[in-house]
């Protein structure tokens, strides 16, 4: 794996770090002629890359780690269970009046659609706007009318990496994925519905890496 290219600040930074660590922030803002807030997102991109350490109440230093594998060790080694929320889900005998009520009430872009905990299909704003604007009553017609149906939803299970989660909603282009777990009824396998990964999810998984990595 390359390693990721750096702006002329971020070299001044790793330059400086060699010479005088351990600096702080604010010493690095100084010698830069710049705040320590401009600075923030350089420092968070070379610690999260591995490229500099950040030891808290002391200052950044140079680690000889390759620029990449903090970053990539740390996104491979988290889980879905671990970044994973409540799912927001509906029968499919729900009308779509009612349905568009939840989505708007939890503030989310899928629902997904269950029986007896079972997932059975999802309905994203994207649907239920195709609906709005084909002038069809919300009041009468079931949510199961429009959702798309499994076996053609798109899911991941707990132990899943949140990198490949960040690759699926990419790749097919959906806000969020219902989280599964596999069960038995007699010979029959069942996915329950324990969980959803959002595109929200992955972007506080991002500020929370970035943050950790602020120091002095």
């Amino acid at each position: 794996m390359s390693t990721i290219k750096l702006s002329p600040r971020q070299e001044e930074i790793i330059k400086l770090v060699k010479e005088l660590e351990p600096i702080t922030s604010e010493q690095l803002a100084a010698k830069l002629s710049v705040t320590r807030a401009a600075l923030r997102p350089d420092l968070a991109i070379l610690t999260m890359t591995g490229i500099l350490e950040a030891k808290p109440k002391v200052g950044y230093i140079y680690s000889q780690k390759p620029s990449y594998s903090l970053i990539y060790d740390y996104i491979r080694n988290i889980k879905v269970k671990d970044i994973m929320s409540k799912p927001v889900m509906v029968d499919e005998n729900t009308t779509v009046y009612d349905a568009i009520v939840h989505l708007f009430l939890n503030d989310v872009g899928t629902l997904f659609i269950e029986s007896g905990g079972v997932l059975t299909g999802a309905v994203s704003r994207k649907d239920f706007l195709k609906m709005a604007i084909g002038g069809t009553d919300m009041h009468k017609v079931p949510v199961g009318i429009i959702m798309t149906r499994m076996p053609n939803i798109i899911f991941v299970e707990k132990e899943d990496t949140a990198y490949l989660v960040a690759q699926k909603i990419m790749e097919h282009e959906v806000d969020s994925l219902p989280v599964i777990e596999r069960t038995f009824n007699g010979s029959k396998e069942v996915l329950k519905i324990v969980g959803k990964v959002s595109k929200t999810n992955i972007t506080r998984l991002f500020v929370k890496m970035g943050g950790n990595n602020q120091v002095g």
